[in-house]
């Protein structure tokens, strides 16, 4: 359901040579898996006999047992609908290889030697195996049955979309250009590496890139299954290190060093894969070089979809803002550096004696403000040059207006008060618009009449106006046409609301900013959000909270990250939802704002089809430039239905 895949890298206790024994321990937990609903089961590298054989694998009985073993695991996975990847050594064409068996139903449906073999340092394996290279067969008689073999051969699952699953072995991996890259351009989506990798010291942090890596520049899924404990310890230890990724992110990982077998489960999203691919238009580049491969042997099977009761599979709630402190840290000194980066080469190259910044209060004119700031210092100018002009309205509140004011004095910058109310005033009667009625004609006025004074103040200073709107209201429309919507470069552009409020708190907790800065910005941090264009309440307080209209900007991001970035349906966003916000929000609730979402989106493309500049500062831009360009007039009327049969 959904296109999820329930795959598995399988790490058996062995004992060297012990054909029997091993073969009982991989049944053990071919079992495991089948009652987890597991559908690809990766074992490692020769797991029937172990790898660490050394000369045995010249003695006949090895290899003689070791294709009994095969021939009773294929028997055990009968009624079991599952693919299977097992290890062992295969005698063909007056050779020996070390082959990795594909196995379903009870059927051997092909065996894939390894290609490239390693013969330095501690390994040996041209001693004893060749490679798939010197094949001369394309097919042999193994446990009575007639089956390819090659490094030509993918397996594709009929009744399931965009399941195809290559195969290498190990050292294949880790080769200038591995097997899987050509795999994948032939259409794998999953590709199995059944490994024996021995521990280093930090060896596995490099193994751990490497797979993240592969799985990156084949846009694919990628299940690792390491030899572990039970190897001979007569000159190498291995960890049983596995992994499974997807698209370089790591979705699952085992803990090494286990002394029982263990399961590294994991969810791969097919389509998430399958369409990364096809927005990816030089993923298939290659084909034209007439380089690799010129075909593969496509063996097909049949297998049904896994249950999704349990789901192998992470979902953040928060899809835009790392989870590890490290690389959120990392990521906020990105985005900042992109936003002062940007607007100091737009003040070069303008010319600009001066930024203009209406300062509000709120987060997203905090964080415009501190671009500003950061840009001065970082071209060496005077941060008098940024002129923070604050504009109070019918809805502004004491809280807001004083940490407008506070802030903009603590970071040096030229402060201006501006009131907007009279001008309002006389502009609600030049246009026959009574006061007491709090309309859209009553907000907007509010709107661009602070942004007729941030242009016409900046051309009296040669300045530019910084925009302050961020990316989560771009995608909600949610922006006065010609009001805050424009400016003259928009540095909050790409960043969704959930990483500006993150952003702002690490420029406060990591920012030199100087006198009481930090603590004014953490005030900033705990006031609602809200664009303050209606009368505050009976106590002074902010009356108008942007999440009680338009819906929390947690889900809002949550649901931008995936109809954007990987084009799903509301049907899947909802179930991603439902099991990101469990026990936060009802699947009523994440209903009601998901219909909002995609209203809002469709209804609202013409704002973003007329943006101003700003930098792109991850993976999804609104920008009609740049990621993306949907017609004003586009009509959502089939999301939308989707949506309603939610």
């Amino acid at each position: 359901m959904y296109s999820f895949i329930r795959t598995a890298a399988a790490v058996p206790v062995l004992k060297v040579a012990d054909c029997v024994y091993n073969t009982e321990e991989i049944i053990k937990l071919i079992d495991e898996a089948s009652k987890k609903d597991v559908k690809i089961l990766a074992f490692p590298e020769l797991s029937i006999t172990s790898y660490t054989c050394g000369d045995l694998f010249a003695q006949s009985t090895l290899i003689e047992y070791a294709e009994k073993s095969l021939e009773k695991i294929a028997e055990f996975s009968k009624d079991k609908d599952m693919f299977i990847t097992v290890g062992l050594p295969v005698c063909c064409d007056n050779q020996t290889f070390n082959c990795i068996a594909g196995i379903s139903k009870g059927k051997i449906l092909g065996l894939i030697p390894k290609t490239n073999l390693p013969n330095y340092s501690e390994f040996y394996e041209e001693r004893w195996f060749s490679s798939a290279d010197d094949l001369i067969s394309d097919e042999i008689t193994i446990c009575g049955q007639t089956v390819p073999i090659g490094s030509d051969i993918l397996f594709t699952v009929e009744n399931i979309k965009n399941l195809t699953i290559g195969i290498e072995v190990c050292e294949d991996l880790w080769s200038p250009i591995p097997p899987s890259s050509y795999q994948s351009i032939f259409g794998a989506t999953v590709i199995i590496n059944g490994s024996a990798s021995n521990e280093l010291a930090t060896k596995h942090e490099y193994r751990r890139n490497l797979v993240a890596q592969q799985s990156s520049r084949c846009i694919c899924g990628y299940i690792y299954s390491s030899a572990g404990t039970g190897e001979s310890t007569q000159d190498t230890v291995f960890s049983g290190h596995s992994m499974i990724c997807e698209n370089g992110n790591m979705l699952s990982e085992s803990k090494r060093f286990l002394r029982e077998g263990s399961l590294t489960i994991a969810d791969i999203d097919l389509e998430l894969l399958a369409n990364d691919r096809k927005k990816n238009t030089s993923f298939m580049t290659q084909l034209r070089k007439n380089e690799g491969p010129l075909f593969f042997r496509n063996i097909k099977f049949t297998m049904e979809e896994n249950s999704i009761d349990e789901f192998y599979r992470t979902v953040k709630p928060a899809p835009f803002v790392p989870d590890n402190n490290a690389m959120l840290n990392e990521r906020c000194e990105d985005i900042f550096n992109i936003q002062v980066t940007g607007l100091a080469k737009r003040i070069t190259h303008t010319n600009s004696k001066s930024l203009v910044v209406g300062i509000s209060g709120g987060l997203d004119s905090t964080l415009a403000l501190l671009v500003a700031v950061k840009a001065c210092d970082y071209l060496g100018i005077d941060r008098k040059n940024v002129h923070g002009i604050t504009m109070p309205g019918f809805g502004t509140t004491d809280r807001t207006y004083n940490n407008a004011l506070n802030l903009m004095k603590s970071l040096g910058v030229t402060v201006k008060e501006i009131s907007i109310k009279d001008a309002a005033i006389q502009h609600f009667k030049d246009i026959g618009h009574d006061i007491n009625v709090h309309d859209v004609t009553y907000e907007n006025t509010q709107a661009r009449e602070r942004t007729q004074i941030l242009m016409d103040y900046a051309n009296k200073e040669w300045g530019m106006v910084i925009g302050t709107g961020d990316l989560s209201e771009l995608a909600l429309g949610w922006a006065t046409y010609n009001g805050d919507h424009m400016s003259m470069y928009g540095v909050n552009g790409g960043v969704p609301k959930t990483l500006v409020r993150v952003l702002v708190k690490w420029v406060a907790e990591n920012e030199n900013l100087g006198n009481n800065s930090a603590e004014i910005l953490f005030d900033v941090l705990d006031t609602p959000v809200s664009p303050e264009l209606l009368p505050p309440d009976k106590d002074g307080n902010i009356n108008q909270k942007t999440e009680e209209i338009v819906g929390p900007y947690e889900l809002h991001d949550f649901f931008l990250y995936y109809v954007v970035r990987f084009g799903f349906a509301p049907a899947k966003i909802l179930f991603l939802a439902e099991k990101a916000f469990k026990g936060e929000y009802s699947r009523e609730t994440l209903i009601k704002w998901i219909k909002n979402f995609y209203r809002r989106f469709f209804a609202q493309q013409f704002k973003r089809s007329c943006l101003p500049d700003g930098p792109k500062v991850g993976t999804i831009s609104l920008s009609p430039r740049g990621d993306w360009r949907m017609p004003s007039d586009a009509c959502g009327r089939i999301w939308l239905d989707e949506a309603e049969k939610l």
